[in-house]
């Protein structure tokens, strides 16, 4: 692949990894409890680790083909984001520090990141319909290698801007405990508002077609 190729898209996946979503929400929630940004950002890395071997398997243009396995994945994340929403609005995250509950919840930090990755629609969005913009079938590079090297660079931008949000929650808010509630609140929010868009997106889709 090109320079100017790679230039591109990691302008364009730069503006998608800096758009709020669910990911920034974690991201914000895991930065107000005591070292569980990096579990956090680890598990968000993994989901999209996933989608990558997928997408380099080719498996990603089969599943793209079709649109009731395309329309199973867009409710499933869409319905996941809402109850994570109702979650974060009946359980606000608070600025918190406590080594042994942290020791004893790292795995499901990291788990529960990997599935808000995994399921996040905007991924389908980014691997199903960018990624084929970007990789030329008649070049030098196989498709399989310049899926896989889009796929890294997607990681990597996720894992230092989520960082970065993370980092700066916790520096910012942490010794704002309504700030930080009122954060979460609007953060789940817009988990249920993103989620409830795509599920009637979807139906709207179905319904046109």
């Amino acid at each position: 692949m090109d320079t100017t190729t790679v230039a591109a898209f990691l302008a364009v996946d730069l503006l998608l990894v800096l758009t709020p979503g669910a990911d920034w929400a974690y991201a914000i929630s895991a930065g107000l409890r005591d070292r569980s940004v990096v579990p956090a950002v680890a598990g968000l890395i993994a989901g999209y680790a996933g989608y990558t071997l997928l997408a380099v398997a080719g498996l990603v243009v089969i599943v793209a083909g079709s649109a009731t396995a395309l329309t199973a994945l867009t409710v499933a994340g869409a319905a996941y984001l809402m109850w994570l929403g109702v979650g974060v609005l009946r359980r606000p995250a608070v600025p918190t520090a406590s080594p042994q509950a942290m020791a004893s919840s790292r795995g499901r930090i990291m788990l529960k990141g990997a599935g808000i990755s995994g399921l996040n629609p905007k991924a389908l969005i980014l691997y199903f319909s960018l990624f084929p913009q970007f990789i030329d079938s008649t070049g030098g590079w196989p498709v399989a290698a310049q899926t896989g090297l889009l796929g890294t660079l997607h990681m990597t931008a996720c894992a230092l801007v989520y960082l970065a949000v993370g980092v700066l929650a916790r520096t910012v808010l942490s010794t704002r405990p309504s700030a930080a509630r009122a954060v979460t609140r609007v953060s789940g929010a817009m988990m249920i508002a993103i989620g409830g868009f795509l599920l009637v997106e979807r139906l709207m889709e179905r319904l046109s077609g």
